[in-house]
């Protein structure tokens, strides 16, 4: 309710006016934008993220599923944590990203396209396999200062905008990246998933294989790690 002043018969009058609706635009782009940029996430973990209360974080997931932006899903198994019902996590769909990213995603596609067509197909394995071997020398660093590889990998990954972590699994361990900033390339072109599978299994000393990725998909960017063998010499010390 706002008050103006009526000239004409000299009084003030209280009119009502419709809120603004910019302020909802940003928050629901700030909230779009976190699950974009950190992967998928519950109303809780975004409502202290971003500093709002959880109802106003509610009506705008809400907004964003019913828009196709987000899609609600049960939480993959690696975010499980304790006991109860687990809370859904918000997913980015397709046109999200598209909503977001849909110009870099383009011209990177035209790129590697032309690339193609003007050099020929060995052009493409050969730029995969740069990009594979410029996350090596990035990842180098921080595997080095860590005993568990596959967790500092994640957490270097995570780093990059992958939304990285890692769950202990019966006969290994699985590298779950929750988020890819390259989807949509890696659809047109799965030779940027191979040679990304390649760098994961030079940098962690280990055969490993992608069970699903977010390119083809999938929820979640899946890397399967198996237990490392154990040495002739251990068991000989045991027999």
């Amino acid at each position: 309710m706002v008050s103006i002043i009526d000239l004409r018969h000299n009084s003030v009058v209280k009119i009502a006016i419709p809120i603004a609706q910019s302020e909802d635009v940003r928050t629901r782009d700030a909230v779009a934008r976190s699950i974009l940029e950190n992967g998928p996430s519950t109303a809780a973990a975004l409502s202290e993220k971003l500093g709002f209360t959880p109802a106003g974080i509610r009506r705008h997931l809400d907004a964003l599923v019913s828009d196709g932006l987000l899609e609600a899903r049960e939480p993959h198994s690696a975010l499980l944590r304790g006991r109860g019902r687990p809370s859904k996590v918000f997913v980015m769909t397709d046109n999200g990203r598209e909503k977001f990213e849909h110009s870099y995603d383009d011209l990177a596609v035209a790129a590697l396209k032309f690339m193609s067509s003007q050099i020929g197909e060995e052009s493409i394995k050969a730029f995969a396999e740069s990009r594979a071997n410029d996350i090596i020398k990035k990842a180098e660093t921080t595997l080095s200062k860590r005993t568990h590889k596959s967790e500092a990998l994640a957490t270097f990954l995570s780093g990059q905008g992958y939304a990285a972590s890692v769950a202990v699994k019966t006969k290994g361990e699985e590298l779950c990246q929750h988020h890819c900033p390259i989807a949509h390339v890696a659809a047109e072109f799965p030779q940027l998933c191979e040679a990304e599978t390649r760098a994961f299994s030079e940098l962690l000393g280990t055969h490993v294989q992608r069970l699903a990725t977010i390119a083809h998909g999938d929820g979640v960017c899946t890397t399967f790690i198996p237990k490392p063998a154990r040495s002739l010499t251990t068991k000989k010390g045991r027999s």
